[in-house]
């Protein structure tokens, strides 16, 4: 992939921006249709059309009493029937009123609605306003919220709660979704030992598979697991053969061109493989190419690296792939509550979290420490050649925006 290399420090934008251009480049466009229940987190494949007006009918926004302002001339007015949620009101008596709760239908012949609150009740049962009237006053129109064949959601949308209620309300039980993304997880080198074994000389434990697959399930995608590529040639292509039919191969450390990086030969025995060297940190080295046609990403392999470049590089390339159109974090300015007295040549992203308004960041914001993170509420974004004093902006990406 010799096209995409570039002398220097890439920016974390052209590196966003060619990541999203290779994602686009081989989009998932197989779809399948799921009941709703099992929607969630899936990329709708068809817009959403209303097939009804929202609401239906107009219905009362209070519990009060229904009425047609023209028939009211400042007199009590008798209550001719009582209205319930559910129910079908018979025609407005004219002059006269309907007692009404929340949601319930309103009557034909009614147009305005007094609440509870502001309505005296006389010994002869008929009811007085106490305040002033508006015609149509807490009464919600038909179709305020959809009409009939509006698009209600476009393609490319992701169902959360909000979403999936939004599609309840018109009554569909089934969507057309795109399929799963399928992505094989793998970690390189010997130093590494998954959670539960005994620890050998200079070993650790992978952290990184763990939190990969975690985040990639929230992402809605199926996982394959590779586990751990030992520094072995033929065990590594054996590994990789392996993988059978999947979306993507996301790594993490050892791709480089060093004596034991025996995935980046096998990748570029049988695929493209280019290092990135990014103006971010952490995450510096990144890696993109192929393997037998199948993407490839490789991640750094320190945790806090990883964490950063899945989170704004890794994760909308996923998303973009799905068809979702906004896949960048949403970030808002707030004030630094710390110094930052040297700037730098890369755009630092540090684990930070809000105190009394203002953002501080983890005092130790080594690569390799993960509990900055877990600490953390989100990441403080310092731009390049930038210093900050006390109060000055800083913009803050909640890890809300990024995890799921």
């Amino acid at each position: 992939m010799s096209n995409c290399e570039q002398p220097g420090l890439m920016p974390v934008e052209a590196a966003l921006q060619r990541l999203l251009a290779m994602a686009e480049a081989t989009p998932i466009v197989e779809t399948q249709r799921v009941a709703l229940a099992e929607a969630a987190g899936r990329v709708l494949a068809e817009p959403l059309i209303a097939g009804l007006d929202l609401p239906p009918w107009p219905n009362s926004a209070m519990d009060g009493y229904a009425l047609r302002l023209a028939d009211w001339t400042g007199e009590p007015l008798p209550v001719s029937q009582r209205i319930q949620a559910g129910s079908a009101p018979e025609p407005l008596q004219a002059g006269s009123c309907a007692r009404i709760f929340t949601g319930a239908p309103m009557p034909l012949g009614a147009d305005t609605v007094e609440m509870q609150e502001n309505v005296v009740l006389g010994d002869d049962g008929r009811i007085r306003f106490s305040e002033p009237l508006q015609l149509g006053q807490n009464v919600r129109a038909q179709g305020q919220e959809t009409r009939i064949g509006d698009e209600v959601l476009p393609v490319g949308t992701r169902l959360g709660p909000i979403e999936l209620g939004l599609v309840a309300s018109l009554g569909i039980a089934e969507l057309s979704v795109r399929r799963r993304m399928r992505v094989a997880v793998l970690s390189t080198g010997d130093e590494l030992v998954e959670p539960g074994q005994p620890l050998g000389p200079g070993q650790i434990y992978n952290s990184n598979r763990r939190l990969l697959i975690a985040w990639l399930q929230r992402l809605g995608c199926a996982v394959v697991d590779a586990g751990i590529l030992v520094d072995d040639l033929e065990r590594t292509r054996a590994a990789l053969a392996a993988l059978g039919d999947v979306d993507l191969i996301l790594s993490t450390g050892g791709v480089s061109v060093g004596e034991a990086d025996f995935l980046g030969v096998a990748l570029r025995e049988e695929g493209e493989l280019a290092l990135w060297k990014l103006a971010i940190k952490p995450g510096k080295p990144l890696t993109c190419g192929h393997f037998r046609g199948v993407p490839v990403i490789g991640l750094p392999g320190n945790p806090a690296s990883t964490l950063v470049t899945f989170a704004l590089l890794a994760r909308p390339y996923l998303l973009r792939r799905l068809g979702v159109q906004r896949v960048e974090p949403l970030g808002f300015n707030v004030p630094a509550g710390f110094v930052w007295g040297k700037p730098g040549k890369r755009r630092e992203y540090l684990r930070a979290r809000l105190e009394n308004g203002r953002v501080l960041p983890y005092p130790n914001q080594s690569s390799g420490v993960l509990r900055s993170a877990a600490w953390a509420e989100g990441f403080a974004e310092v731009l390049e050649g930038t210093t900050l004093a006390i109060g000055d902006t800083v913009r803050f990406i909640p890890l809300s925006e990024v995890l799921g």
